[in-house]
């Protein structure tokens, strides 16, 4: 795998079962569903239903849970490429619009993919294309003996 191949979906699969907790509890409850990977670009949809706030609208955190997703999934294939492990130490999102139904798309790209950090900007669009959210995340790359 290059860095601008993105991974079938069997490779994502395996992927996913390779970490130790999968996708996570979080993205299953939220209907996260990864559909292309690799260190130049990560997309993922997400229903609006089940995710949204008491006037119906999509969560601002549902939005950030989803864009963290991205944006670590990133990280963690660039960290690969060093022998190390991507962690998230900062994010932050600006809500554009409301989505109150349908489903909506982030699309992680990196701004910024260094031996200690890395950091992608997320675009979060509903199904018309219109911008929902936009976020930054940066993640330290750091060696795997330090998680445990």
């Amino acid at each position: 795998m290059t860095d601008t191949t993105p991974l079938s979906s069997t490779e994502i699969d395996a992927y996913l079962s390779a970490l130790p907790h999968g996708m996570g509890g979080l993205n299953e409850k939220m209907g996260v569903t990864l559909t292309e990977i690799s260190v130049e670009r990560v997309v993922a949809t997400m229903p609006v239903e089940g995710n949204t706030q008491p006037y119906g609208l999509l969560h601002g955190g549902a939005s950030i849970a989803l864009a963290e997703t991205l944006g670590s999934v990133g990280s963690g294939l660039h960290a690969q490429t060093l022998g190390k492990l991507a962690v998230g130490v900062d994010i932050n999102a600006t809500h554009h619009r409301a989505a109150t139904s349908g489903i909506v798309t982030g699309v992680a790209t990196p701004a910024h993919l260094g031996r200690t950090s890395a950091t992608y900007e997320i675009v979060i669009t509903d199904e018309r294309g219109k911008r929902v959210c936009t976020s930054r995340i940066t993640c330290a790359l750091i060696d795997p003996q330090r998680i445990g």
